[in-house]
């Protein structure tokens, strides 16, 4: 049992976190575990990997990290030397985290009767296996339709990201599937979409191997336009799903990035803790995010809220940032509120030709939660201008060009 010492460090950690002193509170944490429990294996443990918060897991039981501190690091930087994180805080941590706290079991939400084909699949290649969810709408007849990947967050599987975001509705109005891969458990103990792992941020390989693979074949499979392929995602499935768009530009025509992080700023437990608090990471568009190799020219479009506690909102203009390279200097911007609901701001940027290259929503007074969703599926917000049907009009502004 953890006693009341052990409790009290754990507020004093999680207080010193909102602070910013992110090396404090896991030295903090560290200080709480006695030696000899260190490396035991509590009952209540999960064994074979322990997940912190809701977006990155530790692949052993105690992970170390080593690298070595920037001497320009600024102050309150996350560059931890050689941290070990003890599984069993996991679950306490959570708890005192909130945020992406839910049960870690995401409930099962049927969709809502439609028209069309919700089925499940299942698919596998050299690299591994993945199940998936498709929505076929019932105007499907072998025509080439488009494909609208959608990469749910952690603890939610495709069922709840499905009804929460409402897009099979739309889809069976607009005409086009949506792809649903599934993260299982067993590939992260939360089913988050392991962005923070550097064998999962290469093209041909890793967790972006099987998802672009699923993809292809479902293409494949149904005949759908292969120029016009588009990725989505909340939270760790916005992280993939940039990730995607960075390393396979050639297969995806957009992207759509909810309350995500940048491609590339973390490879380990500590690094995905201080990005998602807002920590260091590559910054800047431009040539310098070309030379850092985290850019893409894919065109994209961002949400996320102002009020957001699990991933800091200056993670919108650090992703905004990777994108960056195809636009021109200066931006419209414009200012409104959903009736009854939050106000919003959209800065939109143009490519050399005057098309829509990049928009960015800032949802006022909004958290970690889907912007316009509904409340049947998990970590939506109503009261927001409605991303699925704005990540569709953009989506639909964008083809991928064949040579």
């Amino acid at each position: 049992m953890i006693d009341a010492t052990v409790t009290k460090r754990m507020e004093e950690a999680t207080r010193l976190t909102r602070a910013g002193k992110l090396h404090e509170a896991m030295a903090l944490l560290q200080g709480s575990v006695p030696e000899a429990g260190r490396d035991a294996t509590p009952d209540n443990a999960y064994r074979g990997g322990n997940t912190f918060d809701g977006a990155c897991e530790v692949i052993d039981e105690e992970a170390t990290v080593s690298k070595p501190e920037p001497a320009d690091s600024p102050a309150g930087a996350f560059t931890p030397n050689d941290i070990k994180v003890p599984a069993a805080w996991r679950d306490k941590w959570m708890k005192f985290r909130g945020g992406m706290a839910q049960s870690e079991q995401a409930p099962s939400v049927s969709e809502e009767a439609q028209p069309g084909a919700f089925t499940a699949g299942r698919f596998t290649n050299h690299v591994g296996a993945r199940d998936y969810k498709l929505y076929i709408p019932s105007g499907y007849t072998g025509q080439a339709l488009p494909l609208v990947v959608m990469l749910h967050g952690c603890t939610q599987n495709p069922d709840d990201f499905a009804a929460g975001t409402g897009i099979n509705r739309l889809a069976e109005d607009q005409l086009f599937c949506v792809l649903y891969p599934a993260q299982p458990m067993t590939a992260n103990n939360s089913k988050c979409w392991n962005w923070f792992k550097a064998e999962d941020q290469q093209r041909e390989g890793g967790e972006p191997a099987i998802l672009t693979g699923m993809t292809r074949q479902i293409i494949d499979t149904y005949g759908l336009d292969a120029t016009r392929v588009y990725v989505a995602g909340l939270s760790a499935g916005a992280a993939m799903a940039t990730t995607l768009a960075m390393t396979y530009p050639d297969l995806f025509a957009a992207v759509g990035v909810h309350s995500g992080l940048p491609h590339g700023v973390a490879k380990s437990l500590p690094d995905a803790l201080g990005a998602m608090q807002g920590g260091t990471g590559p910054l800047g568009g431009g040539n310098n995010a070309k030379q850092a190799r985290w850019a893409s020219d894919v065109p994209a479009i961002i949400f996320h809220g102002d009020r957001d506690t699990t991933v800091h909102p200056s993670n919108a203009d650090r992703v905004a940032a990777q994108y960056s390279t195809s636009y021109q200097a200066g931006a419209t911007v414009e200012k409104g509120k959903v009736a009854n609901g939050h106000g919003y701001t959209c800065t939109t940027h143009h490519n050399a030709k005057g098309e829509t290259h990049l928009e960015q929503w800032q949802v006022h007074g909004a958290g970690h939660a889907w912007s316009g969703g509904s409340t049947k599926g998990s970590y939506t917000d109503p009261k927001g201008p409605n991303a699925t049907k704005e990540m569709l009009r953009f989506f639909c502004q964008h083809r991928q060009i064949v040579s």
